[in-house]
């Protein structure tokens, strides 16, 4: 085998970062991901993606790009090979690797060829269910047993509890199958090439549902509470006071805030087992030790926090932005294993990899290598972290008015999306975070801008925008802002355009 580490990336789907136990949560369920940062890893307390919905968080983790670089700000708009944009897989591919790719999207448009990107997209046939020995369950955003009727307060609650598994031992859905289909991949896999596997997995995603015996393992007595809905929204976005009042769970009690997060906790749970599945996979065909491991999601989750349920794409509260990211490095790098403070982002990622795999790609790049944290070399990375989202007046193509079953009410998303569509108020307005240790600052397009004291206001209720005595904090956040702006604005193709080829053809 070339001696290039393999790298495994497990990308999991709306994770927050609170909800791991070696992070001080009482009541997240994660024994595998503590262990492996007892003994092997590094895990980031304060890690952050770059927007808070799935596609422009995977095209700016998969490109080491800010969003704004490219426009990535839409579900709509994906990496284009045509277009001469990066993926790390194809990079990866490029430069000698075998890429195996497992599940979630989200990445690539579909008139494209995932191929292109990867040697193997695996989705599972019927030969593999059959030795499995498994049926798929019902898609819960398909199925809609578990809601109530259009006048409840349950109908967007995405709230589907304890799932009924029948007469299997597991309710078989798009995870059981991404889980299973590595573990047969990484016990057959030759290993004639250095390995780079994309395990996208799903869950916690909701509609929250899980399982037995996840559904029960979760202590609703050790819940933290809840993050309360502000009772002045006058200097909050105005998306979000227009998602709570569709919604319409603002008479929930906190019992059953409880059961849909105890639920939330339990797909957690259950993610970790089967990341647990998978890293035994590893060990047993002695891949483990030579292995790059990277855990992350692609954004968090508001689970109940302001009152609300799902996630918006223009604000950027703690719950949404701030993410688990866990790095397990090769033994070739001798890491610390620990829980590292330093401030970090998802752009991180990618140059990550290309550090330990020594590979330099033909294009620029925004994010910072993360090894000398991970073998304790410093304790500090970045002095701010950025987050974007929303649109301009007007751009209709960054609507997402290709999401049809969303823009009705009878829609799970209608809450949200359907006040992305309209121009009458400011709800989908572009907007900027910049996040220090003690502040965050939010620039809004066509809204008021938002400061929040994060050392005596962690929740980001108190918009302290207005407020004289932050004067000096809000000038150098917004200078700080700018100048990231100005650093990375854009990027220039590293492929010249002649312009002098007579004559340079002449010289040689």
């Amino acid at each position: 085998m070339d001696n290039k580490p393999n790298i495994i990336i497990i990308n999991v789907d709306q994770w927050r970062s609170d909800v791991l136990g070696h992070l001080g949560n009482p009541a997240a369920r994660t024994p595998t991901l503590d262990k492996l940062v007892e003994e092997d890893a590094v895990s980031f307390r304060n890690a952050f993606c770059q927007n808070p919905v799935c596609t422009p968080s995977r095209c700016s983790f998969m490109t080491g790009w800010y969003p704004h670089v490219r426009g990535h700000r839409t579900m709509y708009h994906m990496l284009h090979l045509d277009r001469d944009e990066p993926n790390l897989l194809e990079v990866l591919r490029s430069n000698g690797y075998f890429t195996w790719w497992g599940g979630r999207n989200d990445l690539i448009p579909a008139q494209e060829n995932l191929r292109d990107h990867c040697d193997t997209y695996f989705w599972p046939s019927r030969e593999d269910l059959k030795r499995w020995g498994h049926r798929w369950k019902p898609n819960l955003h398909v199925s809609n047993e578990w809601r109530d009727g259009p006048d409840s307060d349950n109908y967007y609650s995405f709230f589907a509890g304890k799932l009924d598994t029948k007469s299997d031992d597991i309710y078989f859905d798009f995870d059981w199958a991404i889980t299973l289909g590595a573990i047969d991949f990484i016990n057959t896999y030759n290993g004639e090439k250095p390995l780079c596997m994309y395990i996208a997995l799903a869950n916690p995603h909701p509609p929250y549902g899980i399982e037995e015996p996840w559904y029960s393992m979760i202590d609703r007595k050790k819940l933290p509470p809840r993050i309360q809905a502000p009772k002045d929204w006058s200097k909050k976005p105005s998306l979000l006071k227009g998602i709570y009042d569709r919604q319409n769970l603002k008479n929930w009690t906190e019992d059953r805030w409880n059961e849909l997060r105890a639920t939330y906790y339990g797909m957690c749970a259950r993610l970790d087992h089967q990341i647990g599945l998978v890293l035994e996979e590893l060990k047993k065909r002695e891949l483990y030790n030579d292995s790059g491991i990277f855990l992350f999601s692609d954004h968090g989750d508001f689970t109940g926090d302001y009152g609300l349920v799902e996630k918006t794409q223009n604000t950027f509260e703690d719950c949404l932005s701030r993410v688990p990211f866990i790095i397990k490095p090769p033994t070739s790098i001798k890491a610390i294993p620990r829980v590292s403070d330093a401030l970090v982002e998802l752009v991180d990622f990618s140059e990550t990899v290309y550090a330990l795999t020594n590979i330099t790609p033909n294009y620029s790049r925004f994010g910072r290598s993360l090894t000398p944290l991970l073998q304790g070399e410093t304790e500090s990375h970045r002095d701010a972290v950025f987050c974007e989202g929303g649109r301009l007046y007007g751009e209709k193509h960054a609507m997402e008015l290709e999401s049809t079953s969303t823009l009705t009410p009878e829609g799970l998303y209608w809450p949200r999306v359907g006040l992305q569509i309209t121009d009458d108020g400011p709800y989908h307005s572009k907007a900027t975070m910049c996040r220090t240790k003690d502040f965050k600052y939010v620039r809004r397009l066509y809204e008021i801008d938002e400061l929040y004291d994060l050392k005596n206001d962690p929740s980001e209720i108190d918009n302290l925008i207005d407020d004289p005595k932050y004067k000096d904090a809000l000038i150098t956040l917004r200078e700080r802002m700018l100048e990231w702006y100005q650093a990375t604005c854009d990027v220039v193709p590293y492929e010249i355009d002649w312009r002098f080829r007579k004559r340079v053809e002449k010289k040689d």
